[in-house]
């Protein structure tokens, strides 16, 4: 039985888009800090370690093949004290995780599917059980964009107190949210399984999240059991392309989105990214396109996990994320879904549609043209009965002519609307 966790899109940051592999304690605490004192209350809730975070020599988003990890006694990674001074002496990431706590934030970590080769290699005990890596690796398992793992043979004997292992050490961390790689778009079924058992075992509550996608759409009752979230794309970044094929992949899974289960279209490429690259660090939307990301992340209501170091967030990335119509359709949106997808005096125009919680409907219109488009909606087409139309990011009231309304709307712009 799932646990009463993610009952809404979870929110929160990442540090993958800015810092690649190579983030530090101190970015950690200070976003942590910022999101503390200007997001929290808006929901804003969870801080993730993304990958490489036991590794020493981890600088840029680039990775270092065959590179020597820090690791325990039984085949468990911990976290490389140079790059997070407080987890000196054995500590591993609780320091961290109790300021987080602190400051009434959650905190995350990334980890890789399956084992350490370092750990095969060497041939290292595993806690609970007296077989070793070698014995429970699946030597054909291999990521290929990362080398530091060997996939587990769920079907020997040590796997599972293997996997057992880990997730009681991240208990002991009092880590919140586990976002575990290289699983999401191959989907090994049985690995899955035992991921999760292990998390369900292990004491505490933790978000569990799938990556990279796409996720295999043929699995979504599956990864709606054992997961609380998985990628439906692979690395999203700030490029119109992407963007502009995400309302696909919105349309196929938006039916799958519920408490304790969300379709992920990845991080929000907003503010300051790719900081190893100083020369190109801010995002590459528009600002319309950013408008566009948001509301649709909102209304099809995939988690929200910023990606940008918020230290560098500009007013209008702050204005994004602090929309409070537009974090209520994402936390309040319900049987989200498209109304139409066409072209209106050859633009190319999307209508979604969403009942809230509480009363009332949501509508988003987006233009996904290169031109500028004018055009009139008739509401009757929409199922929208209300009248009382406000639009969520101005707040201005709407106005209706009968059954239609006016709508102007930018090259890869969007309007959100809440309807009473």
């Amino acid at each position: 039985m799932k646990k009463n966790i993610a009952i809404t899109p979870p929110m929160g940051w990442n540090s993958w888009d800015c810092y690649g592999a190579s983030v530090t304690e101190d970015i950690v605490r200070k976003n942590a800090d910022y999101m503390a004192k200007n997001l929290k209350d808006f929901g804003w809730e969870y801080v993730v370690v993304d990958i490489q975070w036991s590794e020493p020599t981890a600088d840029s988003h680039q990775y270092h093949p065959f590179t020597e990890l820090n690791m325990d006694e039984y085949s468990r990674l911990i976290p490389a004290p140079n790059r997070f001074p407080s987890s000196a002496d054995g500590k591993g990431f609780k320091p961290l995780a109790d300021y987080v706590h602190g400051l009434g934030l959650k905190f995350g970590i990334h980890i890789m599917r399956g084992i350490p080769r370092q750990a095969v290699h060497n041939n290292t005990k595993l806690l609970g059980t007296d077989k070793t890596a070698r014995q429970i690796a699946d030597l054909d398992s291999i990521c290929h964009w990362n080398t530091d793992m060997y996939g587990v043979d769920p079907e020997k004997e040590g796997a599972k107190e293997y996997y057992e292992s880990i997730f009681k050490l991240y208990a002991s961390w009092d880590v919140d949210f586990i976002k575990i790689d290289d699983i999401a778009n191959h989907y090994p079924k049985k690995e899955v399984e035992m991921v999760k058992n292990a998390l369900d075992s292990c004491g505490r509550d933790m978000v569990l999240s799938l990556s990279p996608g796409p996720a295999k759409l043929e699995e979504a009752e599956h990864l709606k059991q054992f997961a609380n979230m998985w990628r439906i794309t692979d690395d999203f970044w700030d490029q119109w392309k992407p963007l502009y094929e995400m309302f696909e992949r919105a349309e196929k899974w938006c039916i799958h989105s519920g408490p304790g289960h969300w379709p992920d279209a990845d991080m929000l490429p907003l503010g300051a990214l790719r900081l190893d690259y100083p020369d190109n660090n801010q995002t590459q939307f528009t600002e319309d396109e950013q408008y566009t990301m948001m509301t649709l992340w909102a209304i099809m209501r995939s988690p929200m996990i910023m990606g940008g170091d918020m230290v560098y967030n500009d007013d209008f990335t702050l204005s994004l994320m602090t929309n409070k119509g537009i974090l209520e359709m994402l936390k309040k949106a319900r049987n989200s879904r498209p109304v139409f997808r066409k072209k209106i005096d050859g633009r190319e125009i999307v209508l979604w549609t969403a009942f809230r919680d509480g009363g009332g409907k949501y509508m988003a219109v987006f233009n996904l043209s290169d031109e500028a488009a004018t055009f009139s909606i008739d509401l009757s087409e929409t199922e929208i009965d209300e009248r009382d139309l406000t639009e969520l990011w101005s707040n201005k009231v709407w106005e209706v002519n009968g059954d239609y309304i006016e709508i102007s709307l930018n090259p890869h712009g969007a309007l959100g609307f809440i309807c009473k």
